[in-house]
């Protein structure tokens, strides 16, 4: 009689370890559609003299390597839940200066004006894709 009536903690201690794992794998496709749709309305405002700004724009998915010289914040290792976009390569080095400016040049920002632009959307989006896999997660048998 003692093992045979748990009143249902193995259950929700199962659908809590479900739970807690679904959004990792549910929460990327969100996650790169974000970063593309990020990095597509930098392009877009990025000045095009030679488009080479504008083209070295990227999006680096999870466990992969930024480009060296990247802004911002250079070359690194995006994480397993980690999505990043950047400006800038090893024959582009100059985002930030276009970004800020320089004492001679007057700054045309592109990065930051259309991360500020999108956050909200692209935030509700990541939210809503990982409350859905939270509640499938804890609702999966």
């Amino acid at each position: 009689m003692a093992g045979k009536t748990d009143n249902g903690l193995a259950s929700t201690l199962a659908a809590f370890d479900r739970a807690r794992k679904a959004p990792r794998e549910a929460i990327m496709p969100a996650l790169l559609k974000s970063a593309h749709e990020l990095a597509n309305a930098q392009k877009a405002i990025a000045p095009k003299i030679t488009g080479a700004l504008a083209d070295s724009i990227e999006v680096t998915p999870p466990g992969q390597s930024t480009p060296p010289y990247s802004q911002p914040g250079g070359s690194r290792v995006a994480g397993e839940t980690e999505v990043l976009v950047t400006a800038g390569n090893s024959d582009v080095r100059y985002p930030h200066l276009v970004e800020h400016g320089t004492a001679k040049t007057e700054a045309q920002p592109f990065f930051w004006p259309a991360f500020r632009l999108l956050q909200k959307r692209l935030q509700n989006r990541i939210n809503r894709a990982a409350k859905k896999a939270v509640k499938d997660g804890w609702n999966a048998k």
